[in-house]
């Protein structure tokens, strides 16, 4: 009898004493920090801190050990003691140099993006566009001299400027929607580099606060709230390029804080017919934060800029040695473009586990630019050259409610619901044929459109165990307007579409090294309003169907893989050419691709990366052999090391590949491959830095962007179909100064 007492006093002790664990993560400065993977020892019970920086760690009993771990962050380690579960504890943890065995594989959808961020941590970028390079398997190609947005490629896509990506900074939208150049035109050169703080990112259509566009994936930079210390830095380098960056606090008092940056940019060019391009941004961000409370941030932006461009060129020029990689058949192409923004985040505690968060926005934006891709195949006396013009405002809020429910029957619940809009007005769309980036020959197009988005979303997460299962659901209102200024009469068209994208992840993580996911959901992107209303409403949000399965592992301490398998079928690629001016459909598509990545922290002063992708992309209604879709990248790697001895010198190497692929539609035509590596080297002594970057280390003879393209030089009777491309940069030096104080 007294053995039956003991086992039901042991039993009884072991359910009384084990309790769920509360409590809020700071940092030094009482900020709340989210997405601090916490995990028992003991147990192997795990979870993450929400958003306020709130946790709850179930079946913890006293002497556990829980360990706390965030990139950037020194891992902590807590025994539990009875008065823990006396009042939620709050843990501080300290800042420290970026290493992966501050990873913990928390049940996140965009676990990857937390991985990544030591890439970007550890390797600064050049531009805000390069940054799109770190999320893996993303490729960029810039073919206007830095003007305009560049060319995107991702999971067997090209995308053109942005049709199936979408990109935004904190919570401001960068796609245009109806853009006069092509739709989801997304240009991120009004962001400072220095100024990111860290790069968010999914890949497929499985994320309900994400809406238009997020068909292949979506990426959210995330600015600085506050600055460390002021900063001043002057690169030169050949081809005349100039940049002198600033960054200063000037206030910080109390609750409140505020920076500003400004950016100046200035560079010919390789190209024989210099580029004249400059660019001038201009950052202010003000921020009042009550820690454990609320927070307010209000950011103002400004970026301008202007540049003259050679466009692409025909192979045959070069090979007939009419021009060479560097010259031009029409220089006179180029154009201008600025961008105004006020961005409003405001984020409020309601308790320990909810809380509310806000953003608001409105950007003023112009846009200009002069092309010639077919030379002199329309107009033999004048020539083809085009103008793409605009002017747009674009306003919009988002609210969404978060809260954490720490006992919903016996399992965890996070949740969030958020409601939004986005209203573009265009005045002035306007596609014309110039002469000499003066002269109006005719207009092709000249229109006003009036383009809303209302949404709303609920997303849940129900962790169970080692499983977190996350249904969720979205709905968009799309209503689309344009007046066509062209017609005699009074010419006023409209439709509306709804739209409804229900999504279902489900993580396994058996512990904090090793995650599986399966990921299945439905996105879509919008046409052009100008195709909306020609075609009457036919295909006007094509869905996107996809599935993924993968992994993510950490099967030693500083080493982390990742594996997915995955297909995405869209119902329709069909939007409005903007160079030609016509609508141009594309069919249904399907692709199945295969990613790889690697992770790996050698020692404490080698950081080493690699990503790998494969992927094939058919058009699922035309014949075999017939089917390819053009310009998409069957296989792509980036990889790279970063050196930091942490006594003052570090230095990093990386490369980027892309396949030859197919530029038309039989394979007949194809754009050639490549293999680029850029290297920097940098030496800091007290607050001075000192770095040298080099792009095209061994001066690879590359093509950035390639089409097929129908042409006709002007001493031709007949035009031609073959490739047209933009030179890559050849070996590119650039010196570098940066002072702090």
């Amino acid at each position: 009898m007294k053995y039956i007492l003991f086992a039901f006093f042991m039993l009884t002790t072991g359910v009384v004493s084990a309790q769920n664990l509360r409590g809020k993560l700071v940092n030094t400065k009482g900020i709340p920090l989210e997405d601090v993977g916490i995990f028992n020892k003991t147990n192997g019970q795990h979870n993450h801190s929400s958003s306020t920086g709130f946790f709850v760690l179930n079946n913890t009993s006293v002497n556990d050990s829980v360990y706390f771990s965030r990139l950037g962050y020194a891992t902590k380690v807590v025994q539990v003691s009875e008065q823990d579960f006396q009042n939620p504890i709050t843990v501080t943890m300290e800042e420290t140099s970026i290493s992966l065995d501050q990873v913990v594989l928390v049940s996140k959808v965009d676990a990857l993006s937390r991985i990544v961020d030591i890439d970007v941590k550890t390797n600064p970028v050049k531009s805000s566009q390069e940054i799109l390079r770190k999320v893996p398997g993303l490729i960029i190609g810039q073919h206007a001299g830095g003007g305009k947005a560049e060319q995107i490629f991702l999971r067997g896509f090209d995308v053109d400027h942005g049709t199936d990506v979408a990109l935004s900074v904190d919570g401001l939208p960068v796609n245009m929607v109806s853009h006069a150049h092509g739709q989801g035109y997304a240009d991120l050169h009004f962001v400072i580099p220095e100024t990111i703080q860290n790069v968010n990112f999914g890949k497929g259509p499985y994320y309900a606060d994400q809406g238009n566009f997020s068909t292949a994936g979506y990426v959210d930079l995330r600015l600085r709230k506050s600055l460390d210390h002021n900063l001043v830095s002057l690169e030169l380098g050949q081809f005349n390029t100039q940049r002198l960056l600033g960054m200063f606090n000037v206030l910080n008092k109390g609750n409140s804080s505020a920076y500003i940056a400004s950016e100046l940019y200035i560079t010919d060019g390789p190209v024989e017919s210099p580029q004249n391009f400059n660019r001038i941004n201009i950052l202010g961000r003000y921020r009042y934060q009550l820690p454990g409370d609320q927070e307010l941030l209000l950011t103002a932006s400004h970026f301008q800029s202007k540049w003259d461009a050679s466009g692409q060129i025909p192979q045959r020029a070069v090979d007939e040695g009419l021009i060479s990689r560097f010259g031009s058949i029409d220089d006179t192409e180029g154009g201008q473009t600025s961008r105004t923004n006020f961005l409003l985040n405001h984020r409020k505690s309601i308790d320990s586990g909810s809380s509310i968060k806000t953003n608001a926005y409105l950007s003023k934006y112009d846009f200009e630019l002069f092309s010639n891709f077919t030379f002199f195949l329309e107009d033999p006396e004048n020539g083809d050259q085009i103008r793409q013009f605009e002017n747009r405002i674009v306003v919009g809020a988002e609210s969404v409610f978060e809260e954490y429910k720490e006992n919903w029957g016996k399992q965890r619940l996070e949740y969030k619901a958020g409601l939004g809009f986005r209203y573009d007005n265009v005045d002035d769309n306007e596609l014309s044929s110039t002469l000499n980036r003066r002269t109006t020959l005719n207009r092709i197009s000249f229109g006003g459109v009036d383009e809303v988005n209302t949404y709303g979303f609920f997303d849940a997460k129900l962790k169970a165990g080692n499983f977190t299962f996350n249904p969720s659901v979205r709905l968009d209102y799309f209503g689309f307007n344009y007046v066509n200024k062209l017609s005699e009469l009074y010419d006023n068209k409209s439709e509306d579409k709804v739209a409804f994208s229900p999504k279902f992840n489900t993580i396994y993580s058996p512990n904090q090294n090793i995650q599986f996911f399966l990921k299945t959901g439905i996105g879509f992107h919008s046409n052009d309003t100008r195709v909306v209303v020609a075609n009457g409403g036919e295909d006007i949000l094509p869905a996107a169907y996809g599935v993924d399965l993968g992994t993510i592992i950490k099967p030693v301490n500083k080493l982390v893989l990742n594996a997915t398998l995955w297909t995405l079928f869209l119902e329709q690629e069909f939007v409005y050419v903007g160079d030609a001016g016509i609508v141009e459909p594309s069919g249904k598509t399907r692709r199945l691709g295969a990613e790889m990545g690697a992770r790996y922290q050698a020692t404490d002063w080698l950081y080493v990366y690699a990503d790998a992708n494969y992927t094939q992309g058919r058009s699922t209604e035309e014949p075999n052999g017939f089917d390819f879709i053009p310009l998409a990248p069957d296989f792509t790697s980036t990889g790279g090391f970063t050196i930091d001895t942490q006594k003052g010198f570090s230095a990093g190497l990386n490369y980027r590949y892309v396949d030859s692929r197919p530029a038309n539609e039989d394979n007949s035509i194809v754009a050639e491959g490549y293999f680029v590596s850029d290297a920097n080297l940098n030496y800091s002594i007290k607050n001075w830095t000192f770095g040298l970057i080099v792009e095209n280390l061994f001066d690879t003879e590359w093509n950035e962007t390639q089409f097929a393209t129908e042409s006709r030089l002007f001493n031709e009777i007949n035009a031609v179909e073959e490739i047209h491309f933009t030179p890559g940069t050849p070996f590119y030096v650039r010196g570098k100064v940066v002072v702090t104080f």
